[in-house]
């Protein structure tokens, strides 16, 4: 075989590697940072100083092992410090620095049909704000992550990176957002959601709440995971909205229906592409609609629908318009408030207050007859109370007296009787004498 046909079929063996792609092709010509992969198997040569590897495996199985052209292995858990390693619910990115040339091999339940991405340089392509950019406005921009300037798809793509957006003031006098500093105001994701069109389809789309106070700002978008780290940044205005709708409280709100006051600035939107879709939320479940097609002046009043319940009520909704450069718009508009409130009963009249008076006077009579009767009645039932402590008491102190008088009665007679028998015999002296000196 000659080497022109050894050559030739050597090339065609070669197969170009891109994530997404089912099938493979055949290419004439193969980079250096591209290679042969057939069963989980491809080859790494010697001009390569930095690769990424892409690797996309079944949903919830562990991550890969890779095996060295010399035998060895590299785990998620357990490589060089020279090689990065980010391992998702669905796939695993790895970062080498100056990887060993020769034929690697991967271990792990990797999709059939799936490829082997290597990447040289990783970058991410932000979409930036378009202009004028209004304050509350539903706004839908895109990001990509980019592999060797090609956009990287893969499924669960989303979870292998996380995206933060944030707006940084410029601090201009005279904005309301002078005084303001870093705000997070959203993130990129590509999980079908929101107004991200289609799951996993490489086409990140931003999730960003504009209701922040207008001026001039430094959109800051990161993306990053443990290996890697890019940053976007883009000055842009969020100008005031342009819409501004207010509540007309009537004269007599008993009687008369409340308005709304609708401003519109024709110098950045077109008034006659103007649309509200408003809803009016009130007590006891109440949800009227109210929507208003076109305006004809910039600055309008519109009846409300005639309110009757007491209570506090809300308008909320959104505003389609167009801008003078022909850009679509959706706003979201803030929410006002009013409250119907119950009027205060009327003073009672002369009559009344008479009357009133009179009851009162008759309730303080029957309570002051009440008082005395519960005194009278308290005071007697203490005296009976007393009357009979006392009686006891002098009963008792009575018959201690005449206890008292019987026993010494009683002890008077014995005295008595033991005179009239003598002496008794231990009262007789029996002693003798004494001699008397010689």
């Amino acid at each position: 075989m000659t080497l022109m046909k050894i050559k030739n079929k050597l090339v065609s063996s070669l197969i170009a590697l891109s994530i997404g792609l089912s099938t493979m092709a055949v290419a004439a010509v193969v980079p250096s940072e591209k290679a042969h992969e057939l069963k989980n198997r491809f080859r790494i040569d010697h001009m390569v100083d930095s690769l990424t590897l892409v690797i996309q495996r079944k949903y919830g199985s562990g991550p890969v092992v890779i095996v060295l052209p010399d035998g060895s292995k590299w785990y998620a858990s357990r490589h060089p410090k020279q090689v990065k390693w980010v391992d998702g619910l669905s796939g695993d990115i790895v970062t080498i620095e100056k990887p060993m040339p020769g034929p690697w091999q991967l271990l792990g339940r990797v999709v059939k049909g799936s490829t082997i991405k290597k990447i040289s340089k990783l970058d991410i392509s932000v979409e930036p704000f378009p202009q004028p950019l209004f304050q509350g406005e539903r706004l839908k921009v895109t990001a990509q992550l980019l592999g060797d300037e090609q956009r990287i798809r893969m499924p669960g793509l989303d979870y292998l990176f996380e995206w933060t957006t944030k707006f940084i003031s410029d601090h201009q006098v005279g904005e309301e957002n002078f005084a303001t500093g870093n705000i997070i105001v959203g993130s990129y994701k590509d999980n079908g959601e929101g107004l991200d069109e289609r799951p996993d389809d490489g086409l990140f789309t931003g999730k960003i709440n504009l209701t922040q106070a207008w001026g001039t700002y430094d959109l800051h978008v990161n993306a990053r995971n443990n290996i890697f780290s890019r940053d976007f940044h883009h000055k842009f205005v969020l100008s005031p909205i342009p819409i501004s709708v207010d509540v007309i409280e009537p004269e007599d709100p008993l009687k008369d229906r409340w308005k709304l006051f609708v401003k519109v600035n024709d110098e950045a939107v077109r008034l006659d592409e103007t649309h509200l879709d408003f809803e009016l939320v009130g007590p006891a479940g109440l949800q009227l609609p109210i929507t208003i097609n076109g305006l004809e002046e910039t600055e309008s009043e519109l009846l409300l629908p005639e309110v009757a319940e007491f209570g506090s009520y809300r308008i909320k909704g959104v505003a389609a318009t167009t801008t003078l450069s022909g850009r679509e718009i959706l706003l979201s508009m803030p929410e006002r408030f009013f409250n119907l409130i119950e009027p205060p009963e009327p003073p009672p009249t002369a009559e009344e207050l008479a009357a009133i008076a009179a009851k009162k006077a008759a309730i303080a009579e029957k309570k002051a007859k009440d008082d005395a009767v519960f005194w009278i009645i308290l005071v007697n039932c203490g005296l009976l109370v007393f009357g009979i402590l006392g009686l006891l008491i002098w009963r008792k102190r009575r018959n201690l007296k005449e206890a008292l008088a019987a026993t010494q009665l009683r002890l008077d007679e014995e005295k008595a009787k033991q005179k009239e028998l003598g002496p008794a015999l231990d009262e007789i002296d029996l002693t003798m004498p004494e001699d008397p000196p010689s």
